[in-house]
C-alpha cells in the first residue's frame, strides 16, 4: 500500500510560501481593476474600494478578498456589488495573473479597523494603563549588580 509523500517544507497551520505570494498577486490586481474601474457596473466603479488581504485556499482555487469601502460607509452594499460582478472581477483579475486557474473570488469585510480599534480602546483603559506602568518585579531580579 503506498503512501504518499509529506511536503517536507510546509507543514505548519499557516499559509504557505505560495499561498501568500498568490494572494499578494490577486491582491494588487483585484485592486488595480477596482481602482481603474474596469468593471462595467457604475454603481461599483463609484465606490473607493481598499482590498487590504486576499488569502488564498491551499488548492489555489478560492481567492478570500477582505474589502472595505472608503470610509467604512455601504459595506453591505459593497459586497451586494462585488458579488454581483464577481464573474467580470475574476476575468479582469485573470488577465493580470500569470497562474494557470484563476481563483473564484469571495468577499468579505476587512474587520482589521475594528479590531484595532478595540485594542487601542482596552489599552487606554485605567486598570491596564496602571498595569502597564507598575514596575516589573521580575525585571528588577534579573538585573545585573552594580
Amino acid at each position: 500500500m503506498g503512501f504518499m509523500a509529506k511536503n517536507k517544507f510546509h507543514e505548519g497551520a499557516g499559509p504557505s510560501q505560495r499561498q501568500l505570494r498568490v494572494g499578494e498577486t490577486v491582491r494588487r490586481a483585484l485592486s488595480d481593476v477596482l481602482a481603474r474601474g474596469d468593471v462595467h457596473d457604475t454603481d461599483l466603479n463609484r465606490l473607493s474600494i481598499t482590498v487590504g488581504e486576499v488569502r488564498i485556499s491551499p488548492d489555489l482555487k478560492i481567492a478570500t478578498a477582505y474589502v472595505l469601502p472608503l470610509g467604512g460607509e455601504g459595506q453591505d452594499e459593497v459586497l451586494k456589488l462585488l458579488a454581483r460582478n464577481k464573474n467580470e472581477l475574476r476575468r479582469q483579475v485573470a488577465k493580470k495573473l500569470t497562474l494557470k486557474f484563476s481563483p473564484d473570488l469571495r468577499f468579505q469585510l476587512d474587520r482589521t479597523f475594528d479590531r484595532m480599534d478595540d485594542t487601542r480602546r482596552m489599552l487606554n483603559q485605567d486598570v491596564v494603563r496602571r498595569d502597564a506602568d507598575a514596575p516589573d518585579d521580575d525585571a528588577a531580579d534579573c538585573a545585573p549588580d552594580q
